[in-house]
């Protein structure tokens, strides 16, 4: 009895750690379908450890079981979110100037909303009357970084005439997906990685690209048919298309609130 209630500096430290890394792992999947299923787990993990302090052999002997299962489980689960971790941690550059901890953006619990949005759309609008191919990425929570380096930098506050000039197609820059952070166009001529999902034939490389960052990365992406001039918003690795501005304009600020 002594055992189970000896309380050690290293035991507080073990459980706020626990705590934390829980905290934000709940940040993480907050507002997906993963959440419950998280949540779940980690009520039988609980209900695990209690049992063995407690020393209920046989209950915790069954559980023990299923927590042994949830592991393979949770990989299969999450996997998305995995990988979207993985990856950001693989893309960051610890050896640079910027910290590492800068890196892990995933662990902020807000999102800076301040992109003007409505300048966005417009831009979109009027490229999509003329037919002009665009595809725009607004960085969330997830770094990047690493396809940033792929394209040119760029330093410019998001404007309607800057983002119609990008993605003139006479422009140097038009080709590939311009990257916005905080209000700040940081990239032009970015080469995304590509989706594997098998794509409706009216969609070409620009939504498949854009379908890609968003399957690695909390990104969302406006693209603008070259063809037909419909503009799809993505998140996710799902788009939808949008013929109402206001609609369009309302769902972006949501996704970024």
């Amino acid at each position: 009895m002594l055992d189970f209630i000896d309380f050690t500096f290293l035991d507080f430290l073990d459980i706020t750690l626990v705590g934390v890394l829980l905290y934000y792992v709940y940040k993480l999947l907050k507002g997906t379908v993963a959440i419950n299923i998280f949540i779940g787990i980690s009520i039988v993990f609980l209900i695990y450890k209690i049992t063995q302090a407690l020393k209920m052999e046989m209950l915790s002997s069954i559980l023990e079981v299923l927590v042994g299962g949830g592991a393979i489980a949770m990989l299969i689960i999450f996997h998305p979110e995995l990988r979207k971790f993985l990856l950001m941690l693989g893309s960051a550059n610890i050896g640079s100037k910027r910290s590492f901890i800068k890196q892990l953006k995933f662990l902020k619990t807000e999102i800076n909303s301040e992109v003007d949005v409505d300048s966005i759309v417009a831009a979109c609008l009027k490229m999509s009357k003329s037919k002009t191919g665009a595809l725009i990425v607004i960085e969330r929570n997830n770094s990047l970084d690493f396809v940033k380096e792929r394209g040119d930098f760029m330093n410019a506050e998001v404007n309607i005439p800057i983002l119609e000039s990008i993605f003139y197609k006479n422009s140097p820059l038009h080709d590939g997906a311009t990257i916005i952070n905080e209000n700040i166009i940081v990239a032009t001529r970015v080469v995304l990685p590509l989706s594997d999902k098998t794509l409706p034939s009216r969609f070409g490389l620009r939504h498949r690209a854009a379908i890609g960052i968003t399957e690695r990365t909390d990104c969302i992406c406006i693209a603008v048919s070259e063809e037909t001039g419909k503009i799809s918003l993505i998140k996710d690795g799902e788009f939808e298309l949008f013929n109402d501005k206001d609609d369009l304009i309302d769902i972006i600020k949501a996704h970024l609130n």
